[in-house]
C-alpha cells in the first residue's frame, strides 16, 4: 500500500500523467482539482468499487471548497478589521503575530475556550442546532459555483435554483435561533431579520431572472460560457456591460448586501436597538458559527454576482487566456469583497422603515423593469438601437421612481416621542 501511495504522490509532483499517457496531472488550470484526482487515483489503485470512487471524489471536491473558504474566512476577518482601521485612521489588530497575522488564530482559540451559556428557558436542542444550520446553506451554495474552467465542485443543470433553494434555509435557522433562545430580544431580532431577508430576496431573484432569460439556462457554468468573447476587440461580453445588465447587476448587488447582512443593511444585529438580534443569547463557539455563516454567505452571494454579471472565471481582457481561470475568479472576488468592506466603512446604518420602503417601493419595481428591457435588448439586435431604446426604458422609470420614492412616500420630517 505504501509504495502505491508514494508512486501516486511522485507522479503528481513530477507532473506526469497516469501511466505516462493521460497528460500532465498538475497544471495551473487543474491545480484546484488535484486533491480530487489524487483520491480517485488512490481508490482506483486499490481496486475500489465505482460507487466508492464517486463518493471519495465528491468528498475531496467538497473538502477543497470548504478548506479554501474557511481559510478565506480567517483571512477576511483580519483583513476587514485592517481595512476599517485604515478608513478610521487607526492601526487595527497588530499584537498577535507580525502585522497581526495570527489574530484569526487567537480569535479561534478564544471562541473555543469561552464558556457556552444556555439560558434556562431556552430550547436546548434547537439552541444547539441553529448555529450549525446557519453555516450549512452557505457551504452548500458554495459547492455549485463554477470557480474555473475545470473547477466546478458540483455540476448541476439547475445550479441557480439550488443556490436560492438552500439560501431559504437561512431564514429557518435565524427564526430557530431567536425562538429557541427563550427571550423577547432575540425573537424580535429574528423577526426583523426574516422580514429583511424575505423582502430583499425578491429583487435578488428578479435580477437573476433577467440573466436566465438572456442565456436560456439555469446552469451557472452555462451562464458563464454565455459571457465569453469580446466586443470591439477589447470589451468583455459580460452581462454587466449591457443596459439591462447594469441595472439588474446594481439591483442584485444592493439586495446581496442586505442578504449578507452587511452595512448599511445590518439591522438584524443592530446593537444599539436590540442588543445583538437573534444572536443575543449565544456565546462561545456557537457565536462564532453565526459569524462564520455570515462570512461564508458573503463569499457565496459575491461569487454568484460574479458568475451572473462579471463573466465568472472569464478573463477581463483579450490575450490573457494563459492565466488559470480560477485566478481570475478569485481576483474578481477579492475586488468585490473589498468593495463591501469599503461600503461598511463609509455608510451609516439605515432605519428599518427606510430599509423596507427601499426594497418594496424601489428595488422590486426596478428589478421587474429589467425583464422587459432584457427582451427589448434581445430583439433590437443588441446594438446601438438597443442601447437607445433600453436606455430610455430604464431612465424614465428610474427618475419617476426616484422622485416618487423620495418626495412623495418618504416623510419630510420625523418626530421622535420620548417618555415624559
Amino acid at each position: 500500500m505504501k509504495p502505491v501511495l508514494v508512486l501516486l504522490l511522485t507522479l503528481a509532483l513530477s507532473g506526469l500523467g497516469w501511466a505516462g499517457e493521460a497528460g500532465p496531472l498538475v497544471t495551473g488550470e487543474s491545480l484546484p482539482r488535484l486533491p480530487q484526482r489524487l483520491v480517485e487515483m488512490i481508490l482506483e489503485a486499490v481496486s475500489a468499487p465505482e460507487w466508492l470512487v464517486a463518493i471519495g471524489s465528491f468528498a475531496a471536491a467538497a473538502g477543497t471548497v470548504v478548506g479554501v473558504f474557511l481559510g478565506g474566512f480567517a483571512l477576511l476577518s483580519l483583513f476587514e478589521r485592517k481595512v476599517l482601521a485604515r478608513v478610521q485612521n487607526r492601526l487595527g489588530p497588530n499584537r498577535a503575530g507580525y502585522f497581526g497575522i495570527l489574530q484569526p488564530v487567537a480569535d479561534g482559540i478564544k471562541m473555543l475556550t469561552k464558556e457556552d451559556i444556555v439560558p434556562t428557558k431556552a430550547e436546548w436542542l434547537l439552541h444547539l442546532i441553529a448555529p450549525v444550520l446557519i453555516v450549512v446553506p452557505a457551504v452548500l451554495a458554495l459547492g455549485v459555483i463554477p470557480y474555473g474552467r475545470e473547477w466546478l465542485p458540483v455540476p448541476l443543470e439547475l445550479g441557480l435554483v439550488f443556490f436560492f433553494a438552500v439560501g431559504a434555509m437561512t431564514e429557518i435557522a435565524i427564526f430557530m435561533a431567536g425562538w429557541a433562545s427563550g427571550s423577547k430580544f432575540p425573537m424580535l431580532g429574528a423577526m426583523r431579520a426574516i422580514s429583511q431577508m424575505i423582502s430583499y430576496e425578491l429583487p435578488l431573484m428578479l435580477s437573476a431572472l433577467a440573466v436566465v432569460m438572456m442565456t436560456g439556462t439555469l446552469s451557472l457554468s452555462g451562464i458563464v460560457e454565455n459571457q465569453q468573447g469580446f466586443h470591439l476587440w477589447i470589451l468583455p461580453a459580460w452581462n454587466i456591460l449591457t443596459p439591462w445588465g447594469m441595472v439588474a447587476g446594481l439591483v442584485f448587488l444592493i439586495a446581496g448586501i442586505a442578504e449578507a447582512n452587511r452595512c448599511p443593511f445590518d439591522l438584524p444585529e443592530g446593537e444599539s436597538e436590540i442588543v445583538a438580534g437573534h444572536m443575543t443569547e449565544y456565546s462561545g463557539f456557537k457565536y462564532a458559527l453565526f459569524f462564520m455563516g455570515e462570512y461564508l454567505g458573503l463569499f457565496a452571494i459575491s461569487g454568484l454576482w460574479i458568475t451572473l454579471f462579471l463573466g465568472g472565471w472569464q478573463a477581463p481582457l483579450p490575450g490573457l487566456g494563459f492565466v488559470p481561470s480560477w485566478i481570475w475568479f478569485f481576483g474578481k472576488l477579492a475586488v468585490v469583497i473589498f468593495f463591501f468592506l469599503w461600503i461598511r466603512g463609509t455608510f451609516p446604518r439605515v432605519r428599518i422603515d427606510q430599509l423596507m420602503r427601499f426594497a418594496w417601493l424601489f428595488l422590486i419595481p426596478l428589478g421587474l423593469l429589467t425583464l422587459p428591457v432584457a427582451a427589448v435588448w434581445e430583439y433590437s439586435g443588441r446594438g446601438t438601437l438597443g442601447w437607445l431604446i433600453c436606455g430610455a426604458m430604464l431612465l424614465v422609470p428610474f427618475v419617476m421612481l426616484t422622485v416618487f420614492y423620495n418626495r412623495r412616500l418618504a416623510p419630510a420630517t420625523r418626530r421622535y416621542h420620548f417618555i415624559e
